[in-house]
């Protein structure tokens, strides 16, 4: 119970106001618990930016640039269940992976990241990290789903041409051996990065040294003291942080840590416009910034939960200069759309390992 320790408090004195949460709650790292205080922590820093009539990159010593580059995130994966919801077309067939393609340049994004995704009736995404029956623990990959994969990225290069970034998704559905084993397939494809989530920054090094994909990481570590043996043994060649996770303050100082080992951070962002805006504000307050996550796809009332909207143009978007992060929740529309959803992983409607198809052999 956090309110004991902020009740009566100033909130403007959020660095005093994290810490007096952080000790209360040092004997549950990371998890509920430090996602809980990221989300005051953006709180305290909105109210004493807006008192003092500035923006948070400002607050911070900033803007460090106008704009930043963003990427379609999550391309076609949540096309392959919620297309009815979001009001796109499905994915039926490779040539609509080929159109999603054409739709990323079209709508001016020069840089994309998918999953692991295959079009049909109904169309699959690849979720053996978050669950599956007996053996899916193995987190092998297949022959089968290697070429698939190759042939996923592939139809994704030719649609989209040599100067688009792609970027690949494979969060915690495989082990080392697997992992490097599809970074060497996608090295044909000249991608931005691989993305792969393991606690083990000796095992991000092994195959980041083994293939000329370049490597990111990152998005499941908490804090300085997570990040700091995968900094020091240069595990990747790219961080994500997540901001909504770490708290504003926390993803700051992660990111200045970055910078003293050459490292360029990359915001993991694919939920509100509000994170956006903060995650954009954490773009306008580091001066090693490599591109930033932003989801396209979506319910059609995202753009009514908050007051300002992103501006994006030419797959950039403008910093927001207005106090605060720029934007406001607005409440009522939060109130009509209570999330009814499962909680935890999105495992329960990605397929497992046992349940993959295509057509593909299983060996």
């Amino acid at each position: 119970d956090l309110k004991p320790l902020l009740i009566g408090t100033d909130p403007r004195e959020f660095e005093n106001r994290f810490w007096d949460m952080f000790r209360g709650t040092r004997q549950s790292p990371g998890g509920i618990a430090a996602k809980a205080l990221a989300g005051l922590d953006c709180a305290f820093i909105d109210i004493k930016a807006k008192s003092l009539g500035i923006s948070v990159p400002e607050l911070f010593g900033g803007p460090t640039r106008d704009k930043v580059r963003v990427y379609w995130s999550h391309c076609g994966t949540s096309r392959t269940n919620n297309y009815e919801l979001i009001g796109v077309p499905p994915l039926r067939t490779w040539d609509d992976i080929t159109a999603l393609g054409k739709e990323v340049i079209d709508r001016g994004f020069t840089a994309l990241k998918t999953n692991i995704i295959g079009p049909g009736d109904p169309a699959q995404h690849f979720g053996g990290g978050f669950g599956g029956g007996r053996g899916s623990t193995d987190q092998v990959v297949t022959k089968g789903v290697l070429r698939h994969v190759e042939k996923l990225i592939g139809t994704f290069r030719d649609a989209v041409g040599p100067d688009v970034d792609i970027n690949l998704d494979l969060n915690f559905h495989f082990k080392t051996e697997a992992c490097l084993r599809i970074a060497q397939v996608l090295e044909q494809f000249d991608m931005l990065w691989l993305e792969i989530d393991m606690y083990q920054p000796e095992s991000i090094r092994q195959i980041k040294d083994s293939t000329t994909t370049r490597i990111c990481t990152g998005e499941n570590l908490f804090y300085m003291r997570d990040y700091l043996p995968y900094f020091q043994q240069h595990a990747a060649d790219m961080f994500m942080i997540d901001v909504p996770w770490n708290g504003f303050s926390q993803s700051k100082k992660v990111g200045d840590l970055a910078e003293v080992f050459q490292h360029n951070v990359a915001p993991h962002n694919y939920y509100s416009h509000l994170s956006t805006f903060v995650s954009a504000s954490l773009c306008a307050s580091l001066p090693n910034i490599r591109i930033m996550e932003i989801d396209i796809d979506d319910v059609p009332w995202k753009d009514d939960l908050v007051t300002n909207n992103p501006e994006i143009v030419d797959g950039y978007m403008t910093i927001p200069s207005g106090p605060g992060w720029g934007t406001d929740i607005n409440e009522e529309v939060a109130r009509a759309h209570p999330w009814k959803g499962p909680r935890g992983s999105y495992g329960s409607t990605a397929a497992s390992p046992s349940e993959w198809t295509f057509g593909l052999p299983s060996f």
